[in-house]
């Protein structure tokens, strides 16, 4: 079990318009609601996690294009859920 401050990182499997699936490694996967922070090249998109699929995948929202986005691109999870400053 993983402490509550690690920072859980995983790996997009797939892109659908806003719908990012993405790999975590086993038993680390971010709760339903927690952001994450997705990578690629100089672009991070934030993203809520809006369901489990199991097998170490979760299934989350982007809140902004994804366009450009690839499979393999880094993911963070935040630990929490989005907030506004």
């Amino acid at each position: 079990m993983s402490s509550v401050n690690a920072v859980e990182t995983g790996i997009i499997t797939q892109v659908i318009g806003p719908v990012v699936d993405i790999e975590f490694p086993q038993g680390n996967v971010p709760k339903i609601y927690n952001a994450v922070v997705i990578e690629s090249g100089d672009t991070k998109i934030t993203g809520e996690v809006q369901q489990l699929l199991g097998d170490k995948k979760v299934r989350a929202v982007a809140m902004s294009s994804t366009e450009g986005l690839r499979r393999g691109a880094t993911v963070t999870d935040t630990g929490g859920a989005i907030s506004v400053p």
